[in-house]
C-alpha cells in the first residue's frame, strides 16, 4: 500500500468529477462535492430508530465518495447488507417478546426474545420451521435468513406490489453476492438508487409510502381530464378539464371526460391516449365519468355535476380478464365487469392481482400456452401477477371482493379513443 500524504488523500478522486446532472462530462471537485450531497439529500427515514444510524453513515460515506471513488462501492454493498438488518428490525417491533413457533415434528413452542439474533438462536435449538404469518395467522415456512423474512414481510402486508415482488430474488441475490465476496466497482449512480431503494423498503416496512418513488410511492393524484379528437381522426388532444371553456378549438371535436393521472411536466399517464373505458388499457387506473360528446356538451356536465379529483394507489390493483371462445379480452376492473351487458358475462373469468393492468392480460395469454411456467393459481414466479381467482364471472367477483375490491356494478357505456379503436 502507498502511504498518501494529506494533501492527496483531500483531493478529488477524477473518476468521481465524471458523473454530472446531465450525464457523463467533467466537474470541478467543489461542484461534484455539492452534487453528490443533493442527490441523497431528500431521502428520509420513518420510525426505525436503529436502521436510522445505519443509513447515516451511508450518506456520510456516499457524500466522502468524491475523495474515494471506491466508497461508492461500498455504499452500495452495505446498502444491500443492511436490507437484512432492517427486515429484522421490524420483526422484533411487530411481534414484540414473542413469537409461536412450530418445529418439524408439528410441535409448537413460544420463543420470548430481547433481538432478533436472541430469536435466531432459540429457533435454531427449537429446530423451527414454521411461523404464523398474515392476517388469518396460518402456519407457514419460515428460514429465519434474508428470503424468510421478505416472505415474512410480505405475508404481513408491510412489502407489497408485484413488480416488487419479482424483484425481491434479485435482492437477495444482490446481498449474497456481497456477503460472499466477489470484487466489483459500483458507480455513485448505482450508489445512490440503492440508497434511495433502501429508504423506500425502510420506510413502507414501518407503514410510509415515499411521494414520487421508486418501489413504493405514496398514492398519485388523478385530475378530471378531457380527451378529445377531431372528426377526421388527424388531430388528438389531452388537457384538464377546467380549461375547455377557456379555448379555441379548430374545426369539431369529440370529447371524453376521465379522471386520471395527468401532469404536464410531472407524472403523466403514458397511456392515457388510450384510454378505455370499460378496459383496463392505462398504466395507471382511470374512471370514466361522461361521454363521448361536443365540448359544449362536457363543459355543460362539468358545470352541474363538478367532479373533484382524487387519490389512486396503483399498487396491487385488482382487475378480471375474460377468455371466451379462445379469446382473451382486455382487462378490466371489478366494478365495470359486474355491469356489463348479459352476453359480455360469459365465458371463463380470472381474477387478478397486478400493477398494471395489461400484466393480466400478459399472464392470461401466458397460461393458454400448456408448456407455459407461469402459475395458475397464486403467485406467479415467472411474471408481476397473482391470480386469486377463476371460473365464472359471480365467481371471480367474490373473490375480488374478499380481496378487498369494490365491485359494485358500473354500467360503463363502450367508450374508446381513436388511438383504442384502431388497437
Amino acid at each position: 500500500m502507498d502511504i498518501k500524504p494529506l494533501e492527496e488523500l483531500q483531493a478529488a478522486d477524477e473518476r468521481s468529477l465524471r458523473f454530472t446532472p446531465l450525464g457523463l462530462g467533467q466537474m470541478q471537485p467543489e461542484d461534484a462535492a455539492d452534487f453528490q450531497q443533493r442527490v441523497i439529500a431528500g431521502l428520509r427515514l420513518a420510525d426505525a430508530e436503529t436502521t436510522r444510524h445505519k443509513f447515516e453513515q451511508l450518506r456520510t460515506a456516499h457524500s466522502h465518495g468524491v475523495l474515494c471513488y471506491e466508497l461508492f462501492t461500498l455504499v452500495a454493498d452495505v446498502a444491500r447488507l443492511t436490507l437484512e438488518q432492517t427486515l429484522r428490525d421490524r420483526f422484533v417491533a411487530h411481534h414484540g417478546q414473542v413469537v409461536e413457533v412450530r418445529d418439524r415434528k408439528r410441535h409448537e413452542h413460544q420463543i420470548t426474545m430481547t433481538s432478533y439474533s436472541d430469536f435466531f438462536e432459540q429457533y435454531k435449538k427449537a429446530r423451527g420451521a414454521e411461523i404464523r404469518m398474515g392476517a388469518s395467522r396460518v402456519w407457514e415456512p419460515f428460514n429465519a435468513m434474508l428470503d424468510g423474512l421478505l416472505t415474512w414481510a410480505r405475508r404481513e402486508g408491510m412489502l407489497r406490489g408485484q413488480r416488487n415482488r419479482s424483484l425481491e430474488p434479485v435482492l437477495r441475490r444482490l446481498r449474497n453476492m456481497v456477503a460472499h465476496g466477489t470484487y466489483h466497482l459500483t458507480s455513485p449512480v448505482e450508489a445512490a438508487r440503492e440508497l434511495s431503494d433502501l429508504a423506500e423498503i425502510i420506510n413502507h416496512l414501518w407503514g410510509h409510502a415515499t411521494p414520487g418513488g421508486r418501489l413504493y410511492p405514496a398514492p398519485l393524484s388523478r385530475s378530471i381530464i378531457a380527451i378529445g379528437w377531431s372528426d377526421n381522426g388527424e388531430y388528438t388532444t389531452a388537457g384538464y378539464a377546467s380549461q375547455l371553456a377557456q379555448e379555441d378549438e379548430e374545426g369539431r371535436f369529440t370529447y371524453v371526460l376521465v379522471r386520471a393521472v395527468f401532469c404536464p411536466g410531472g407524472v403523466t399517464d403514458p397511456n392515457l391516449m388510450e384510454f378505455d373505458a370499460r378496459s383496463a388499457t392505462t398504466v395507471f387506473p382511470a374512471q370514466y365519468l361522461w361521454g363521448p360528446g361536443l365540448r359544449a356538451e362536457a363543459i355543460a356536465w362539468l358545470d352541474d355535476h363538478r367532479p373533484e379529483p382524487d387519490l389512486c394507489d396503483y399498487l396491487d390493483q385488482l382487475v378480471l380478464v375474460r377468455v371466451n371462445d379462445d379469446h382473451v379480452y382486455l382487462p378490466t376492473y371489478p366494478g365495470v365487469a359486474a355491469g356489463l351487458p348479459r352476453p359480455e358475462q360469459d365465458g371463463t373469468w380470472y381474477a387478478l392481482r397486478v400493477d398494471r393492468g395489461l400484466d393480466g392480460l400478459a399472464h392470461v395469454r401466458a397460461i393458454a400456452d400448456a408448456g407455459t411456467e407461469h402459475a395458475r393459481d397464486g403467485e406467479c414466479s415467472a411474471c408481476p401477477v397473482e391470480m386469486l381467482a377463476s371460473g365464472d364471472l359471480t365467481t371471480v367477483l367474490q373473490a375480488a371482493r374478499h380481496a378487498g375490491a369494490d365491485a359494485t356494478p358500473l354500467p360503463v357505456p363502450d367508450v374508446r379513443t381513436p388511438l383504442r379503436q384502431l388497437a
